[in-house]
């Protein structure tokens, strides 16, 4: 796992916090109405704005600033002018800044003015899922318990774990080792290190966990078309707790 230098970690929570006011500027921008492509250009902006780079943006030839997805887009769904946000959708917004060779990742999922109980509850398990997981994040465990905890918090609430997608360290690049399942047993994977950081980030299915990539090579949807949640912090691992840099 990686380790930053106290320098490399002032300029680490810069870009999460670029990241965490980017979100919340998003948050007022969501209506019915308004385009992904349009909600894509104006946090574009923002980052810019702030000092900072999408840096989305042109990876392995994305080629849009945030990934915007709607309903039963589980990730990485391209903004475009023709996806209109409606009353009652859902959608998850997910973004990374780059701020002098560090970088901020981290995604929420929002209502699209009044939604129905059902997705309002896939919203806030999804949420609570990273947090029951981060209670498990502890120097010196099994980054297992982690996976595990989250699993085990979104079967309870009837909803699955999307399996082909997965959390991931994060630092001088946007993804680095380990991987971060959302499932898995508490026996499983690396040891948690100190001064680790992490980008932890359950995507939840309302409906079965099955899903697959559309035609543009990018977007990945649920396969019985029902809505899925996104919710993703970075994290950094102290001998003392963690610390969520994005929050």
């Amino acid at each position: 796992m990686n380790n930053l230098t106290p320098a490399q970690m002032v300029l680490m929570r810069k870009a999460c916090l670029i990241t965490k006011e980017a979100l919340k500027y998003c948050e007022t921008l969501i209506r019915p109405g308004i385009s992904t492509k349009d909600l894509d250009k104006e946090i574009e902006k923002f980052i810019i704005d702030n000092g900072a780079y999408p840096a989305c943006k042109g990876y392995e030839g994305y080629p849009a600033a945030t990934c915007i997805s709607v309903n039963e887009m589980v990730v990485h769904g391209i903004p475009s002018e023709n996806v209109i946000l409606k009353e009652g959708d859902i959608v998850s917004i997910d973004l990374v800044v780059r701020y002098k060779g560090l970088h901020g990742d981290a995604t929420r999922t929002f209502p699209v003015g009044k939604i129905s109980p059902q997705r309002q509850k896939l919203i806030e398990v999804t949420k609570q899922c990273f947090f029951e997981g981060i209670k498990k994040l502890k120097v010196g465990h099994r980054l297992g318990e982690v996976s595990h905890a989250i699993q085990q918090y979104a079967e309870s609430n009837g909803f699955s774990v999307v399996r082909e997608l997965v959390g991931h360290g994060i630092g001088l690049k946007m993804h680095e080792p380990p991987n971060v399942p959302n499932y898995g047993k508490d026996t499983d994977g690396p040891l948690i290190t100190e001064n680790a950081c992490l980008a932890i980030e359950p995507m939840i299915n309302e409906g079965k966990k099955e899903v697959w990539l559309i035609e543009d090579g990018w977007g990945v949807v649920t396969r019985d078309g029902k809505c899925s949640a996104h919710y993703e912090n970075t994290v950094h691992v102290t001998k003392d707790g963690v610390e969520i840099l994005t929050l």
